[in-house]
């Protein structure tokens, strides 16, 4: 099994030298578009090109706005702000996750909650965080609240992991009953949709009322969600995040707070609240805007790839992770699931050995020092998931 899989990844990619997990391709306007920029000398915030990209980013997506921040953390954190979430309260989450979505939550002043995930999402449970409302929410008319904690639950975050989309219309449905509000961490789900889903409209008349889509994308669905534009991301602008709403006056609040909450003058300098320095360089949105001309092949091509390694995995009788039901994925990144932590770390030995990157699963964020007081539910597909997946490079073939 290893053998081959060595000898596929590198027929793939035509080398012998070093295969890492993730890497860019610049293979359209990046150059031009930032030698632009450079002529121009407007390469902070202001500058057309970071209104160019929230334009182009809104089209792609189908949200209404999308608002330009400076990486996918600093969007999540001013998401969460403009969600409601306040110093001690609790957003519920999942473990498996970045370590980023976590440190968003604490940057608000509060508290993760970790819920299981899915086996065929990796993301957040619908029925895990049914069942963990049902045993400690108790929903007043201040909101909801954790009966074991004794704090306001502001939020729910769930997670697309590695591009694969989560059940999203069973947990809006789970979140609406509970009225808590939902943040979409999309920040590895660029251009990932839910197809034919049934995604909860919440101007609807009815608080059950869900309405047919032909194709939704990830991070529309809440009512904020996030991106993410790092190095490693399907597109990226360097270093660069997006906060996508259909809402007119949170988009409005979240381009404020991104700009050190100045208020637009020629030449005043007056700010109205505690903002944050968090816009998008003209420079990361013209390369962004260059990679987003590029994105149809980026997904074709990444389909390609898993497509290889899936046809790959059945003959070798390897288990690998594949986009759930009613979903198409971008497949950020293709995940193995050996046998039991024993094979794991043999093959992430063994392959990075003969030069060719793979990596285990983030550690659990219930695990880390910073976060290991959070309650939980157990996590016990968290867990198993954590002996068992590995990455697998990942990087668009051109």
């Amino acid at each position: 099994m290893f053998d081959s899989f060595i000898r596929l990844v590198r027929e793939i990619y035509q080398t012998n030298d070093f295969i890492p997990l993730h890497e860019p391709r610049f293979a359209g306007n990046e150059k031009q578009y930032l030698l632009d920029v450079i002529d121009s000398t407007f390469v902070s915030s202001v500058g057309p090109y970071v209104s160019q990209f929230e334009t182009k980013i809104a089209e792609y997506t189908g949200a209404k706005h999308a608002i330009a921040a400076v990486n996918g953390t600093s969007a999540l954190h001013v998401a969460l702000l403009l969600a409601g979430v306040k110093p001690g309260e609790e957003v519920l989450t999942q473990a498996v996750t970045f370590v980023a979505t976590c440190n968003a939550i604490h940057y608000c002043g509060a508290e993760p909650v970790f819920v299981d995930v899915d086996t065929a999402t990796l993301g957040l449970s619908a029925q895990a965080l049914a069942d963990f409302l049902a045993e400690f929410a108790e929903l007043r008319e201040d909101g909801v609240w954790n009966k074991l904690s004794g704090k306001r639950i502001a939020a729910c975050l769930p997670m697309h992991t590695f591009g694969h989309p989560c059940d999203m219309a069973t947990l809006l449905q789970v979140c609406n009953q509970y009225q808590i509000p939902v943040v979409e961490d999309a920040a590895e789900a660029l251009g990932s949709c839910i197809v034919g889903s049934n995604s909860f409209d919440p101007s609807a008349a009815s608080a059950n009322e869900f309405a047919p889509t032909p194709a939704k994308h990830c991070g529309t669905f809440g009512k904020l969600g996030v991106l993410s534009f790092n190095g490693n991301k399907i597109i990226t602008t360097g270093g660069g995040g997006m906060i996508l709403t259909d809402d007119d006056e949170l988009a409005r609040q979240a381009k404020h707070l991104t700009t050190t909450a100045k208020l637009p003058h020629a030449w005043k300098f007056t700010h109205d609240q505690i903002g944050y320095n968090y816009r998008m360089p003209n420079l990361n949105a013209a390369l962004g805007l260059a990679q987003l001309e590029q994105m149809p092949l980026f997904i074709q091509r990444k389909r390609e790839l898993a497509e290889r390694y899936i046809t790959w995995s059945r003959r070798a009788g390897v288990e690998i992770v594949q986009e759930p039901n009613g979903a198409q994925s971008n497949y950020w990144l293709n995940a193995l699931l050996l046998n039991d932590a024993g094979e794991r770390e043999q093959f992430l030995t063994d392959s990075n050995a003969q030069g060719v990157m793979t990596r285990p699963l983030w550690e659990l964020m219930s695990s880390l020092p910073m976060y290991s007081q959070c309650q939980h539910d157990g996590l016990p597909e968290s867990q198993r998931l954590a002996q068992r997946l590995v990455n697998i490079p990942s990087s668009v073939v051109l």
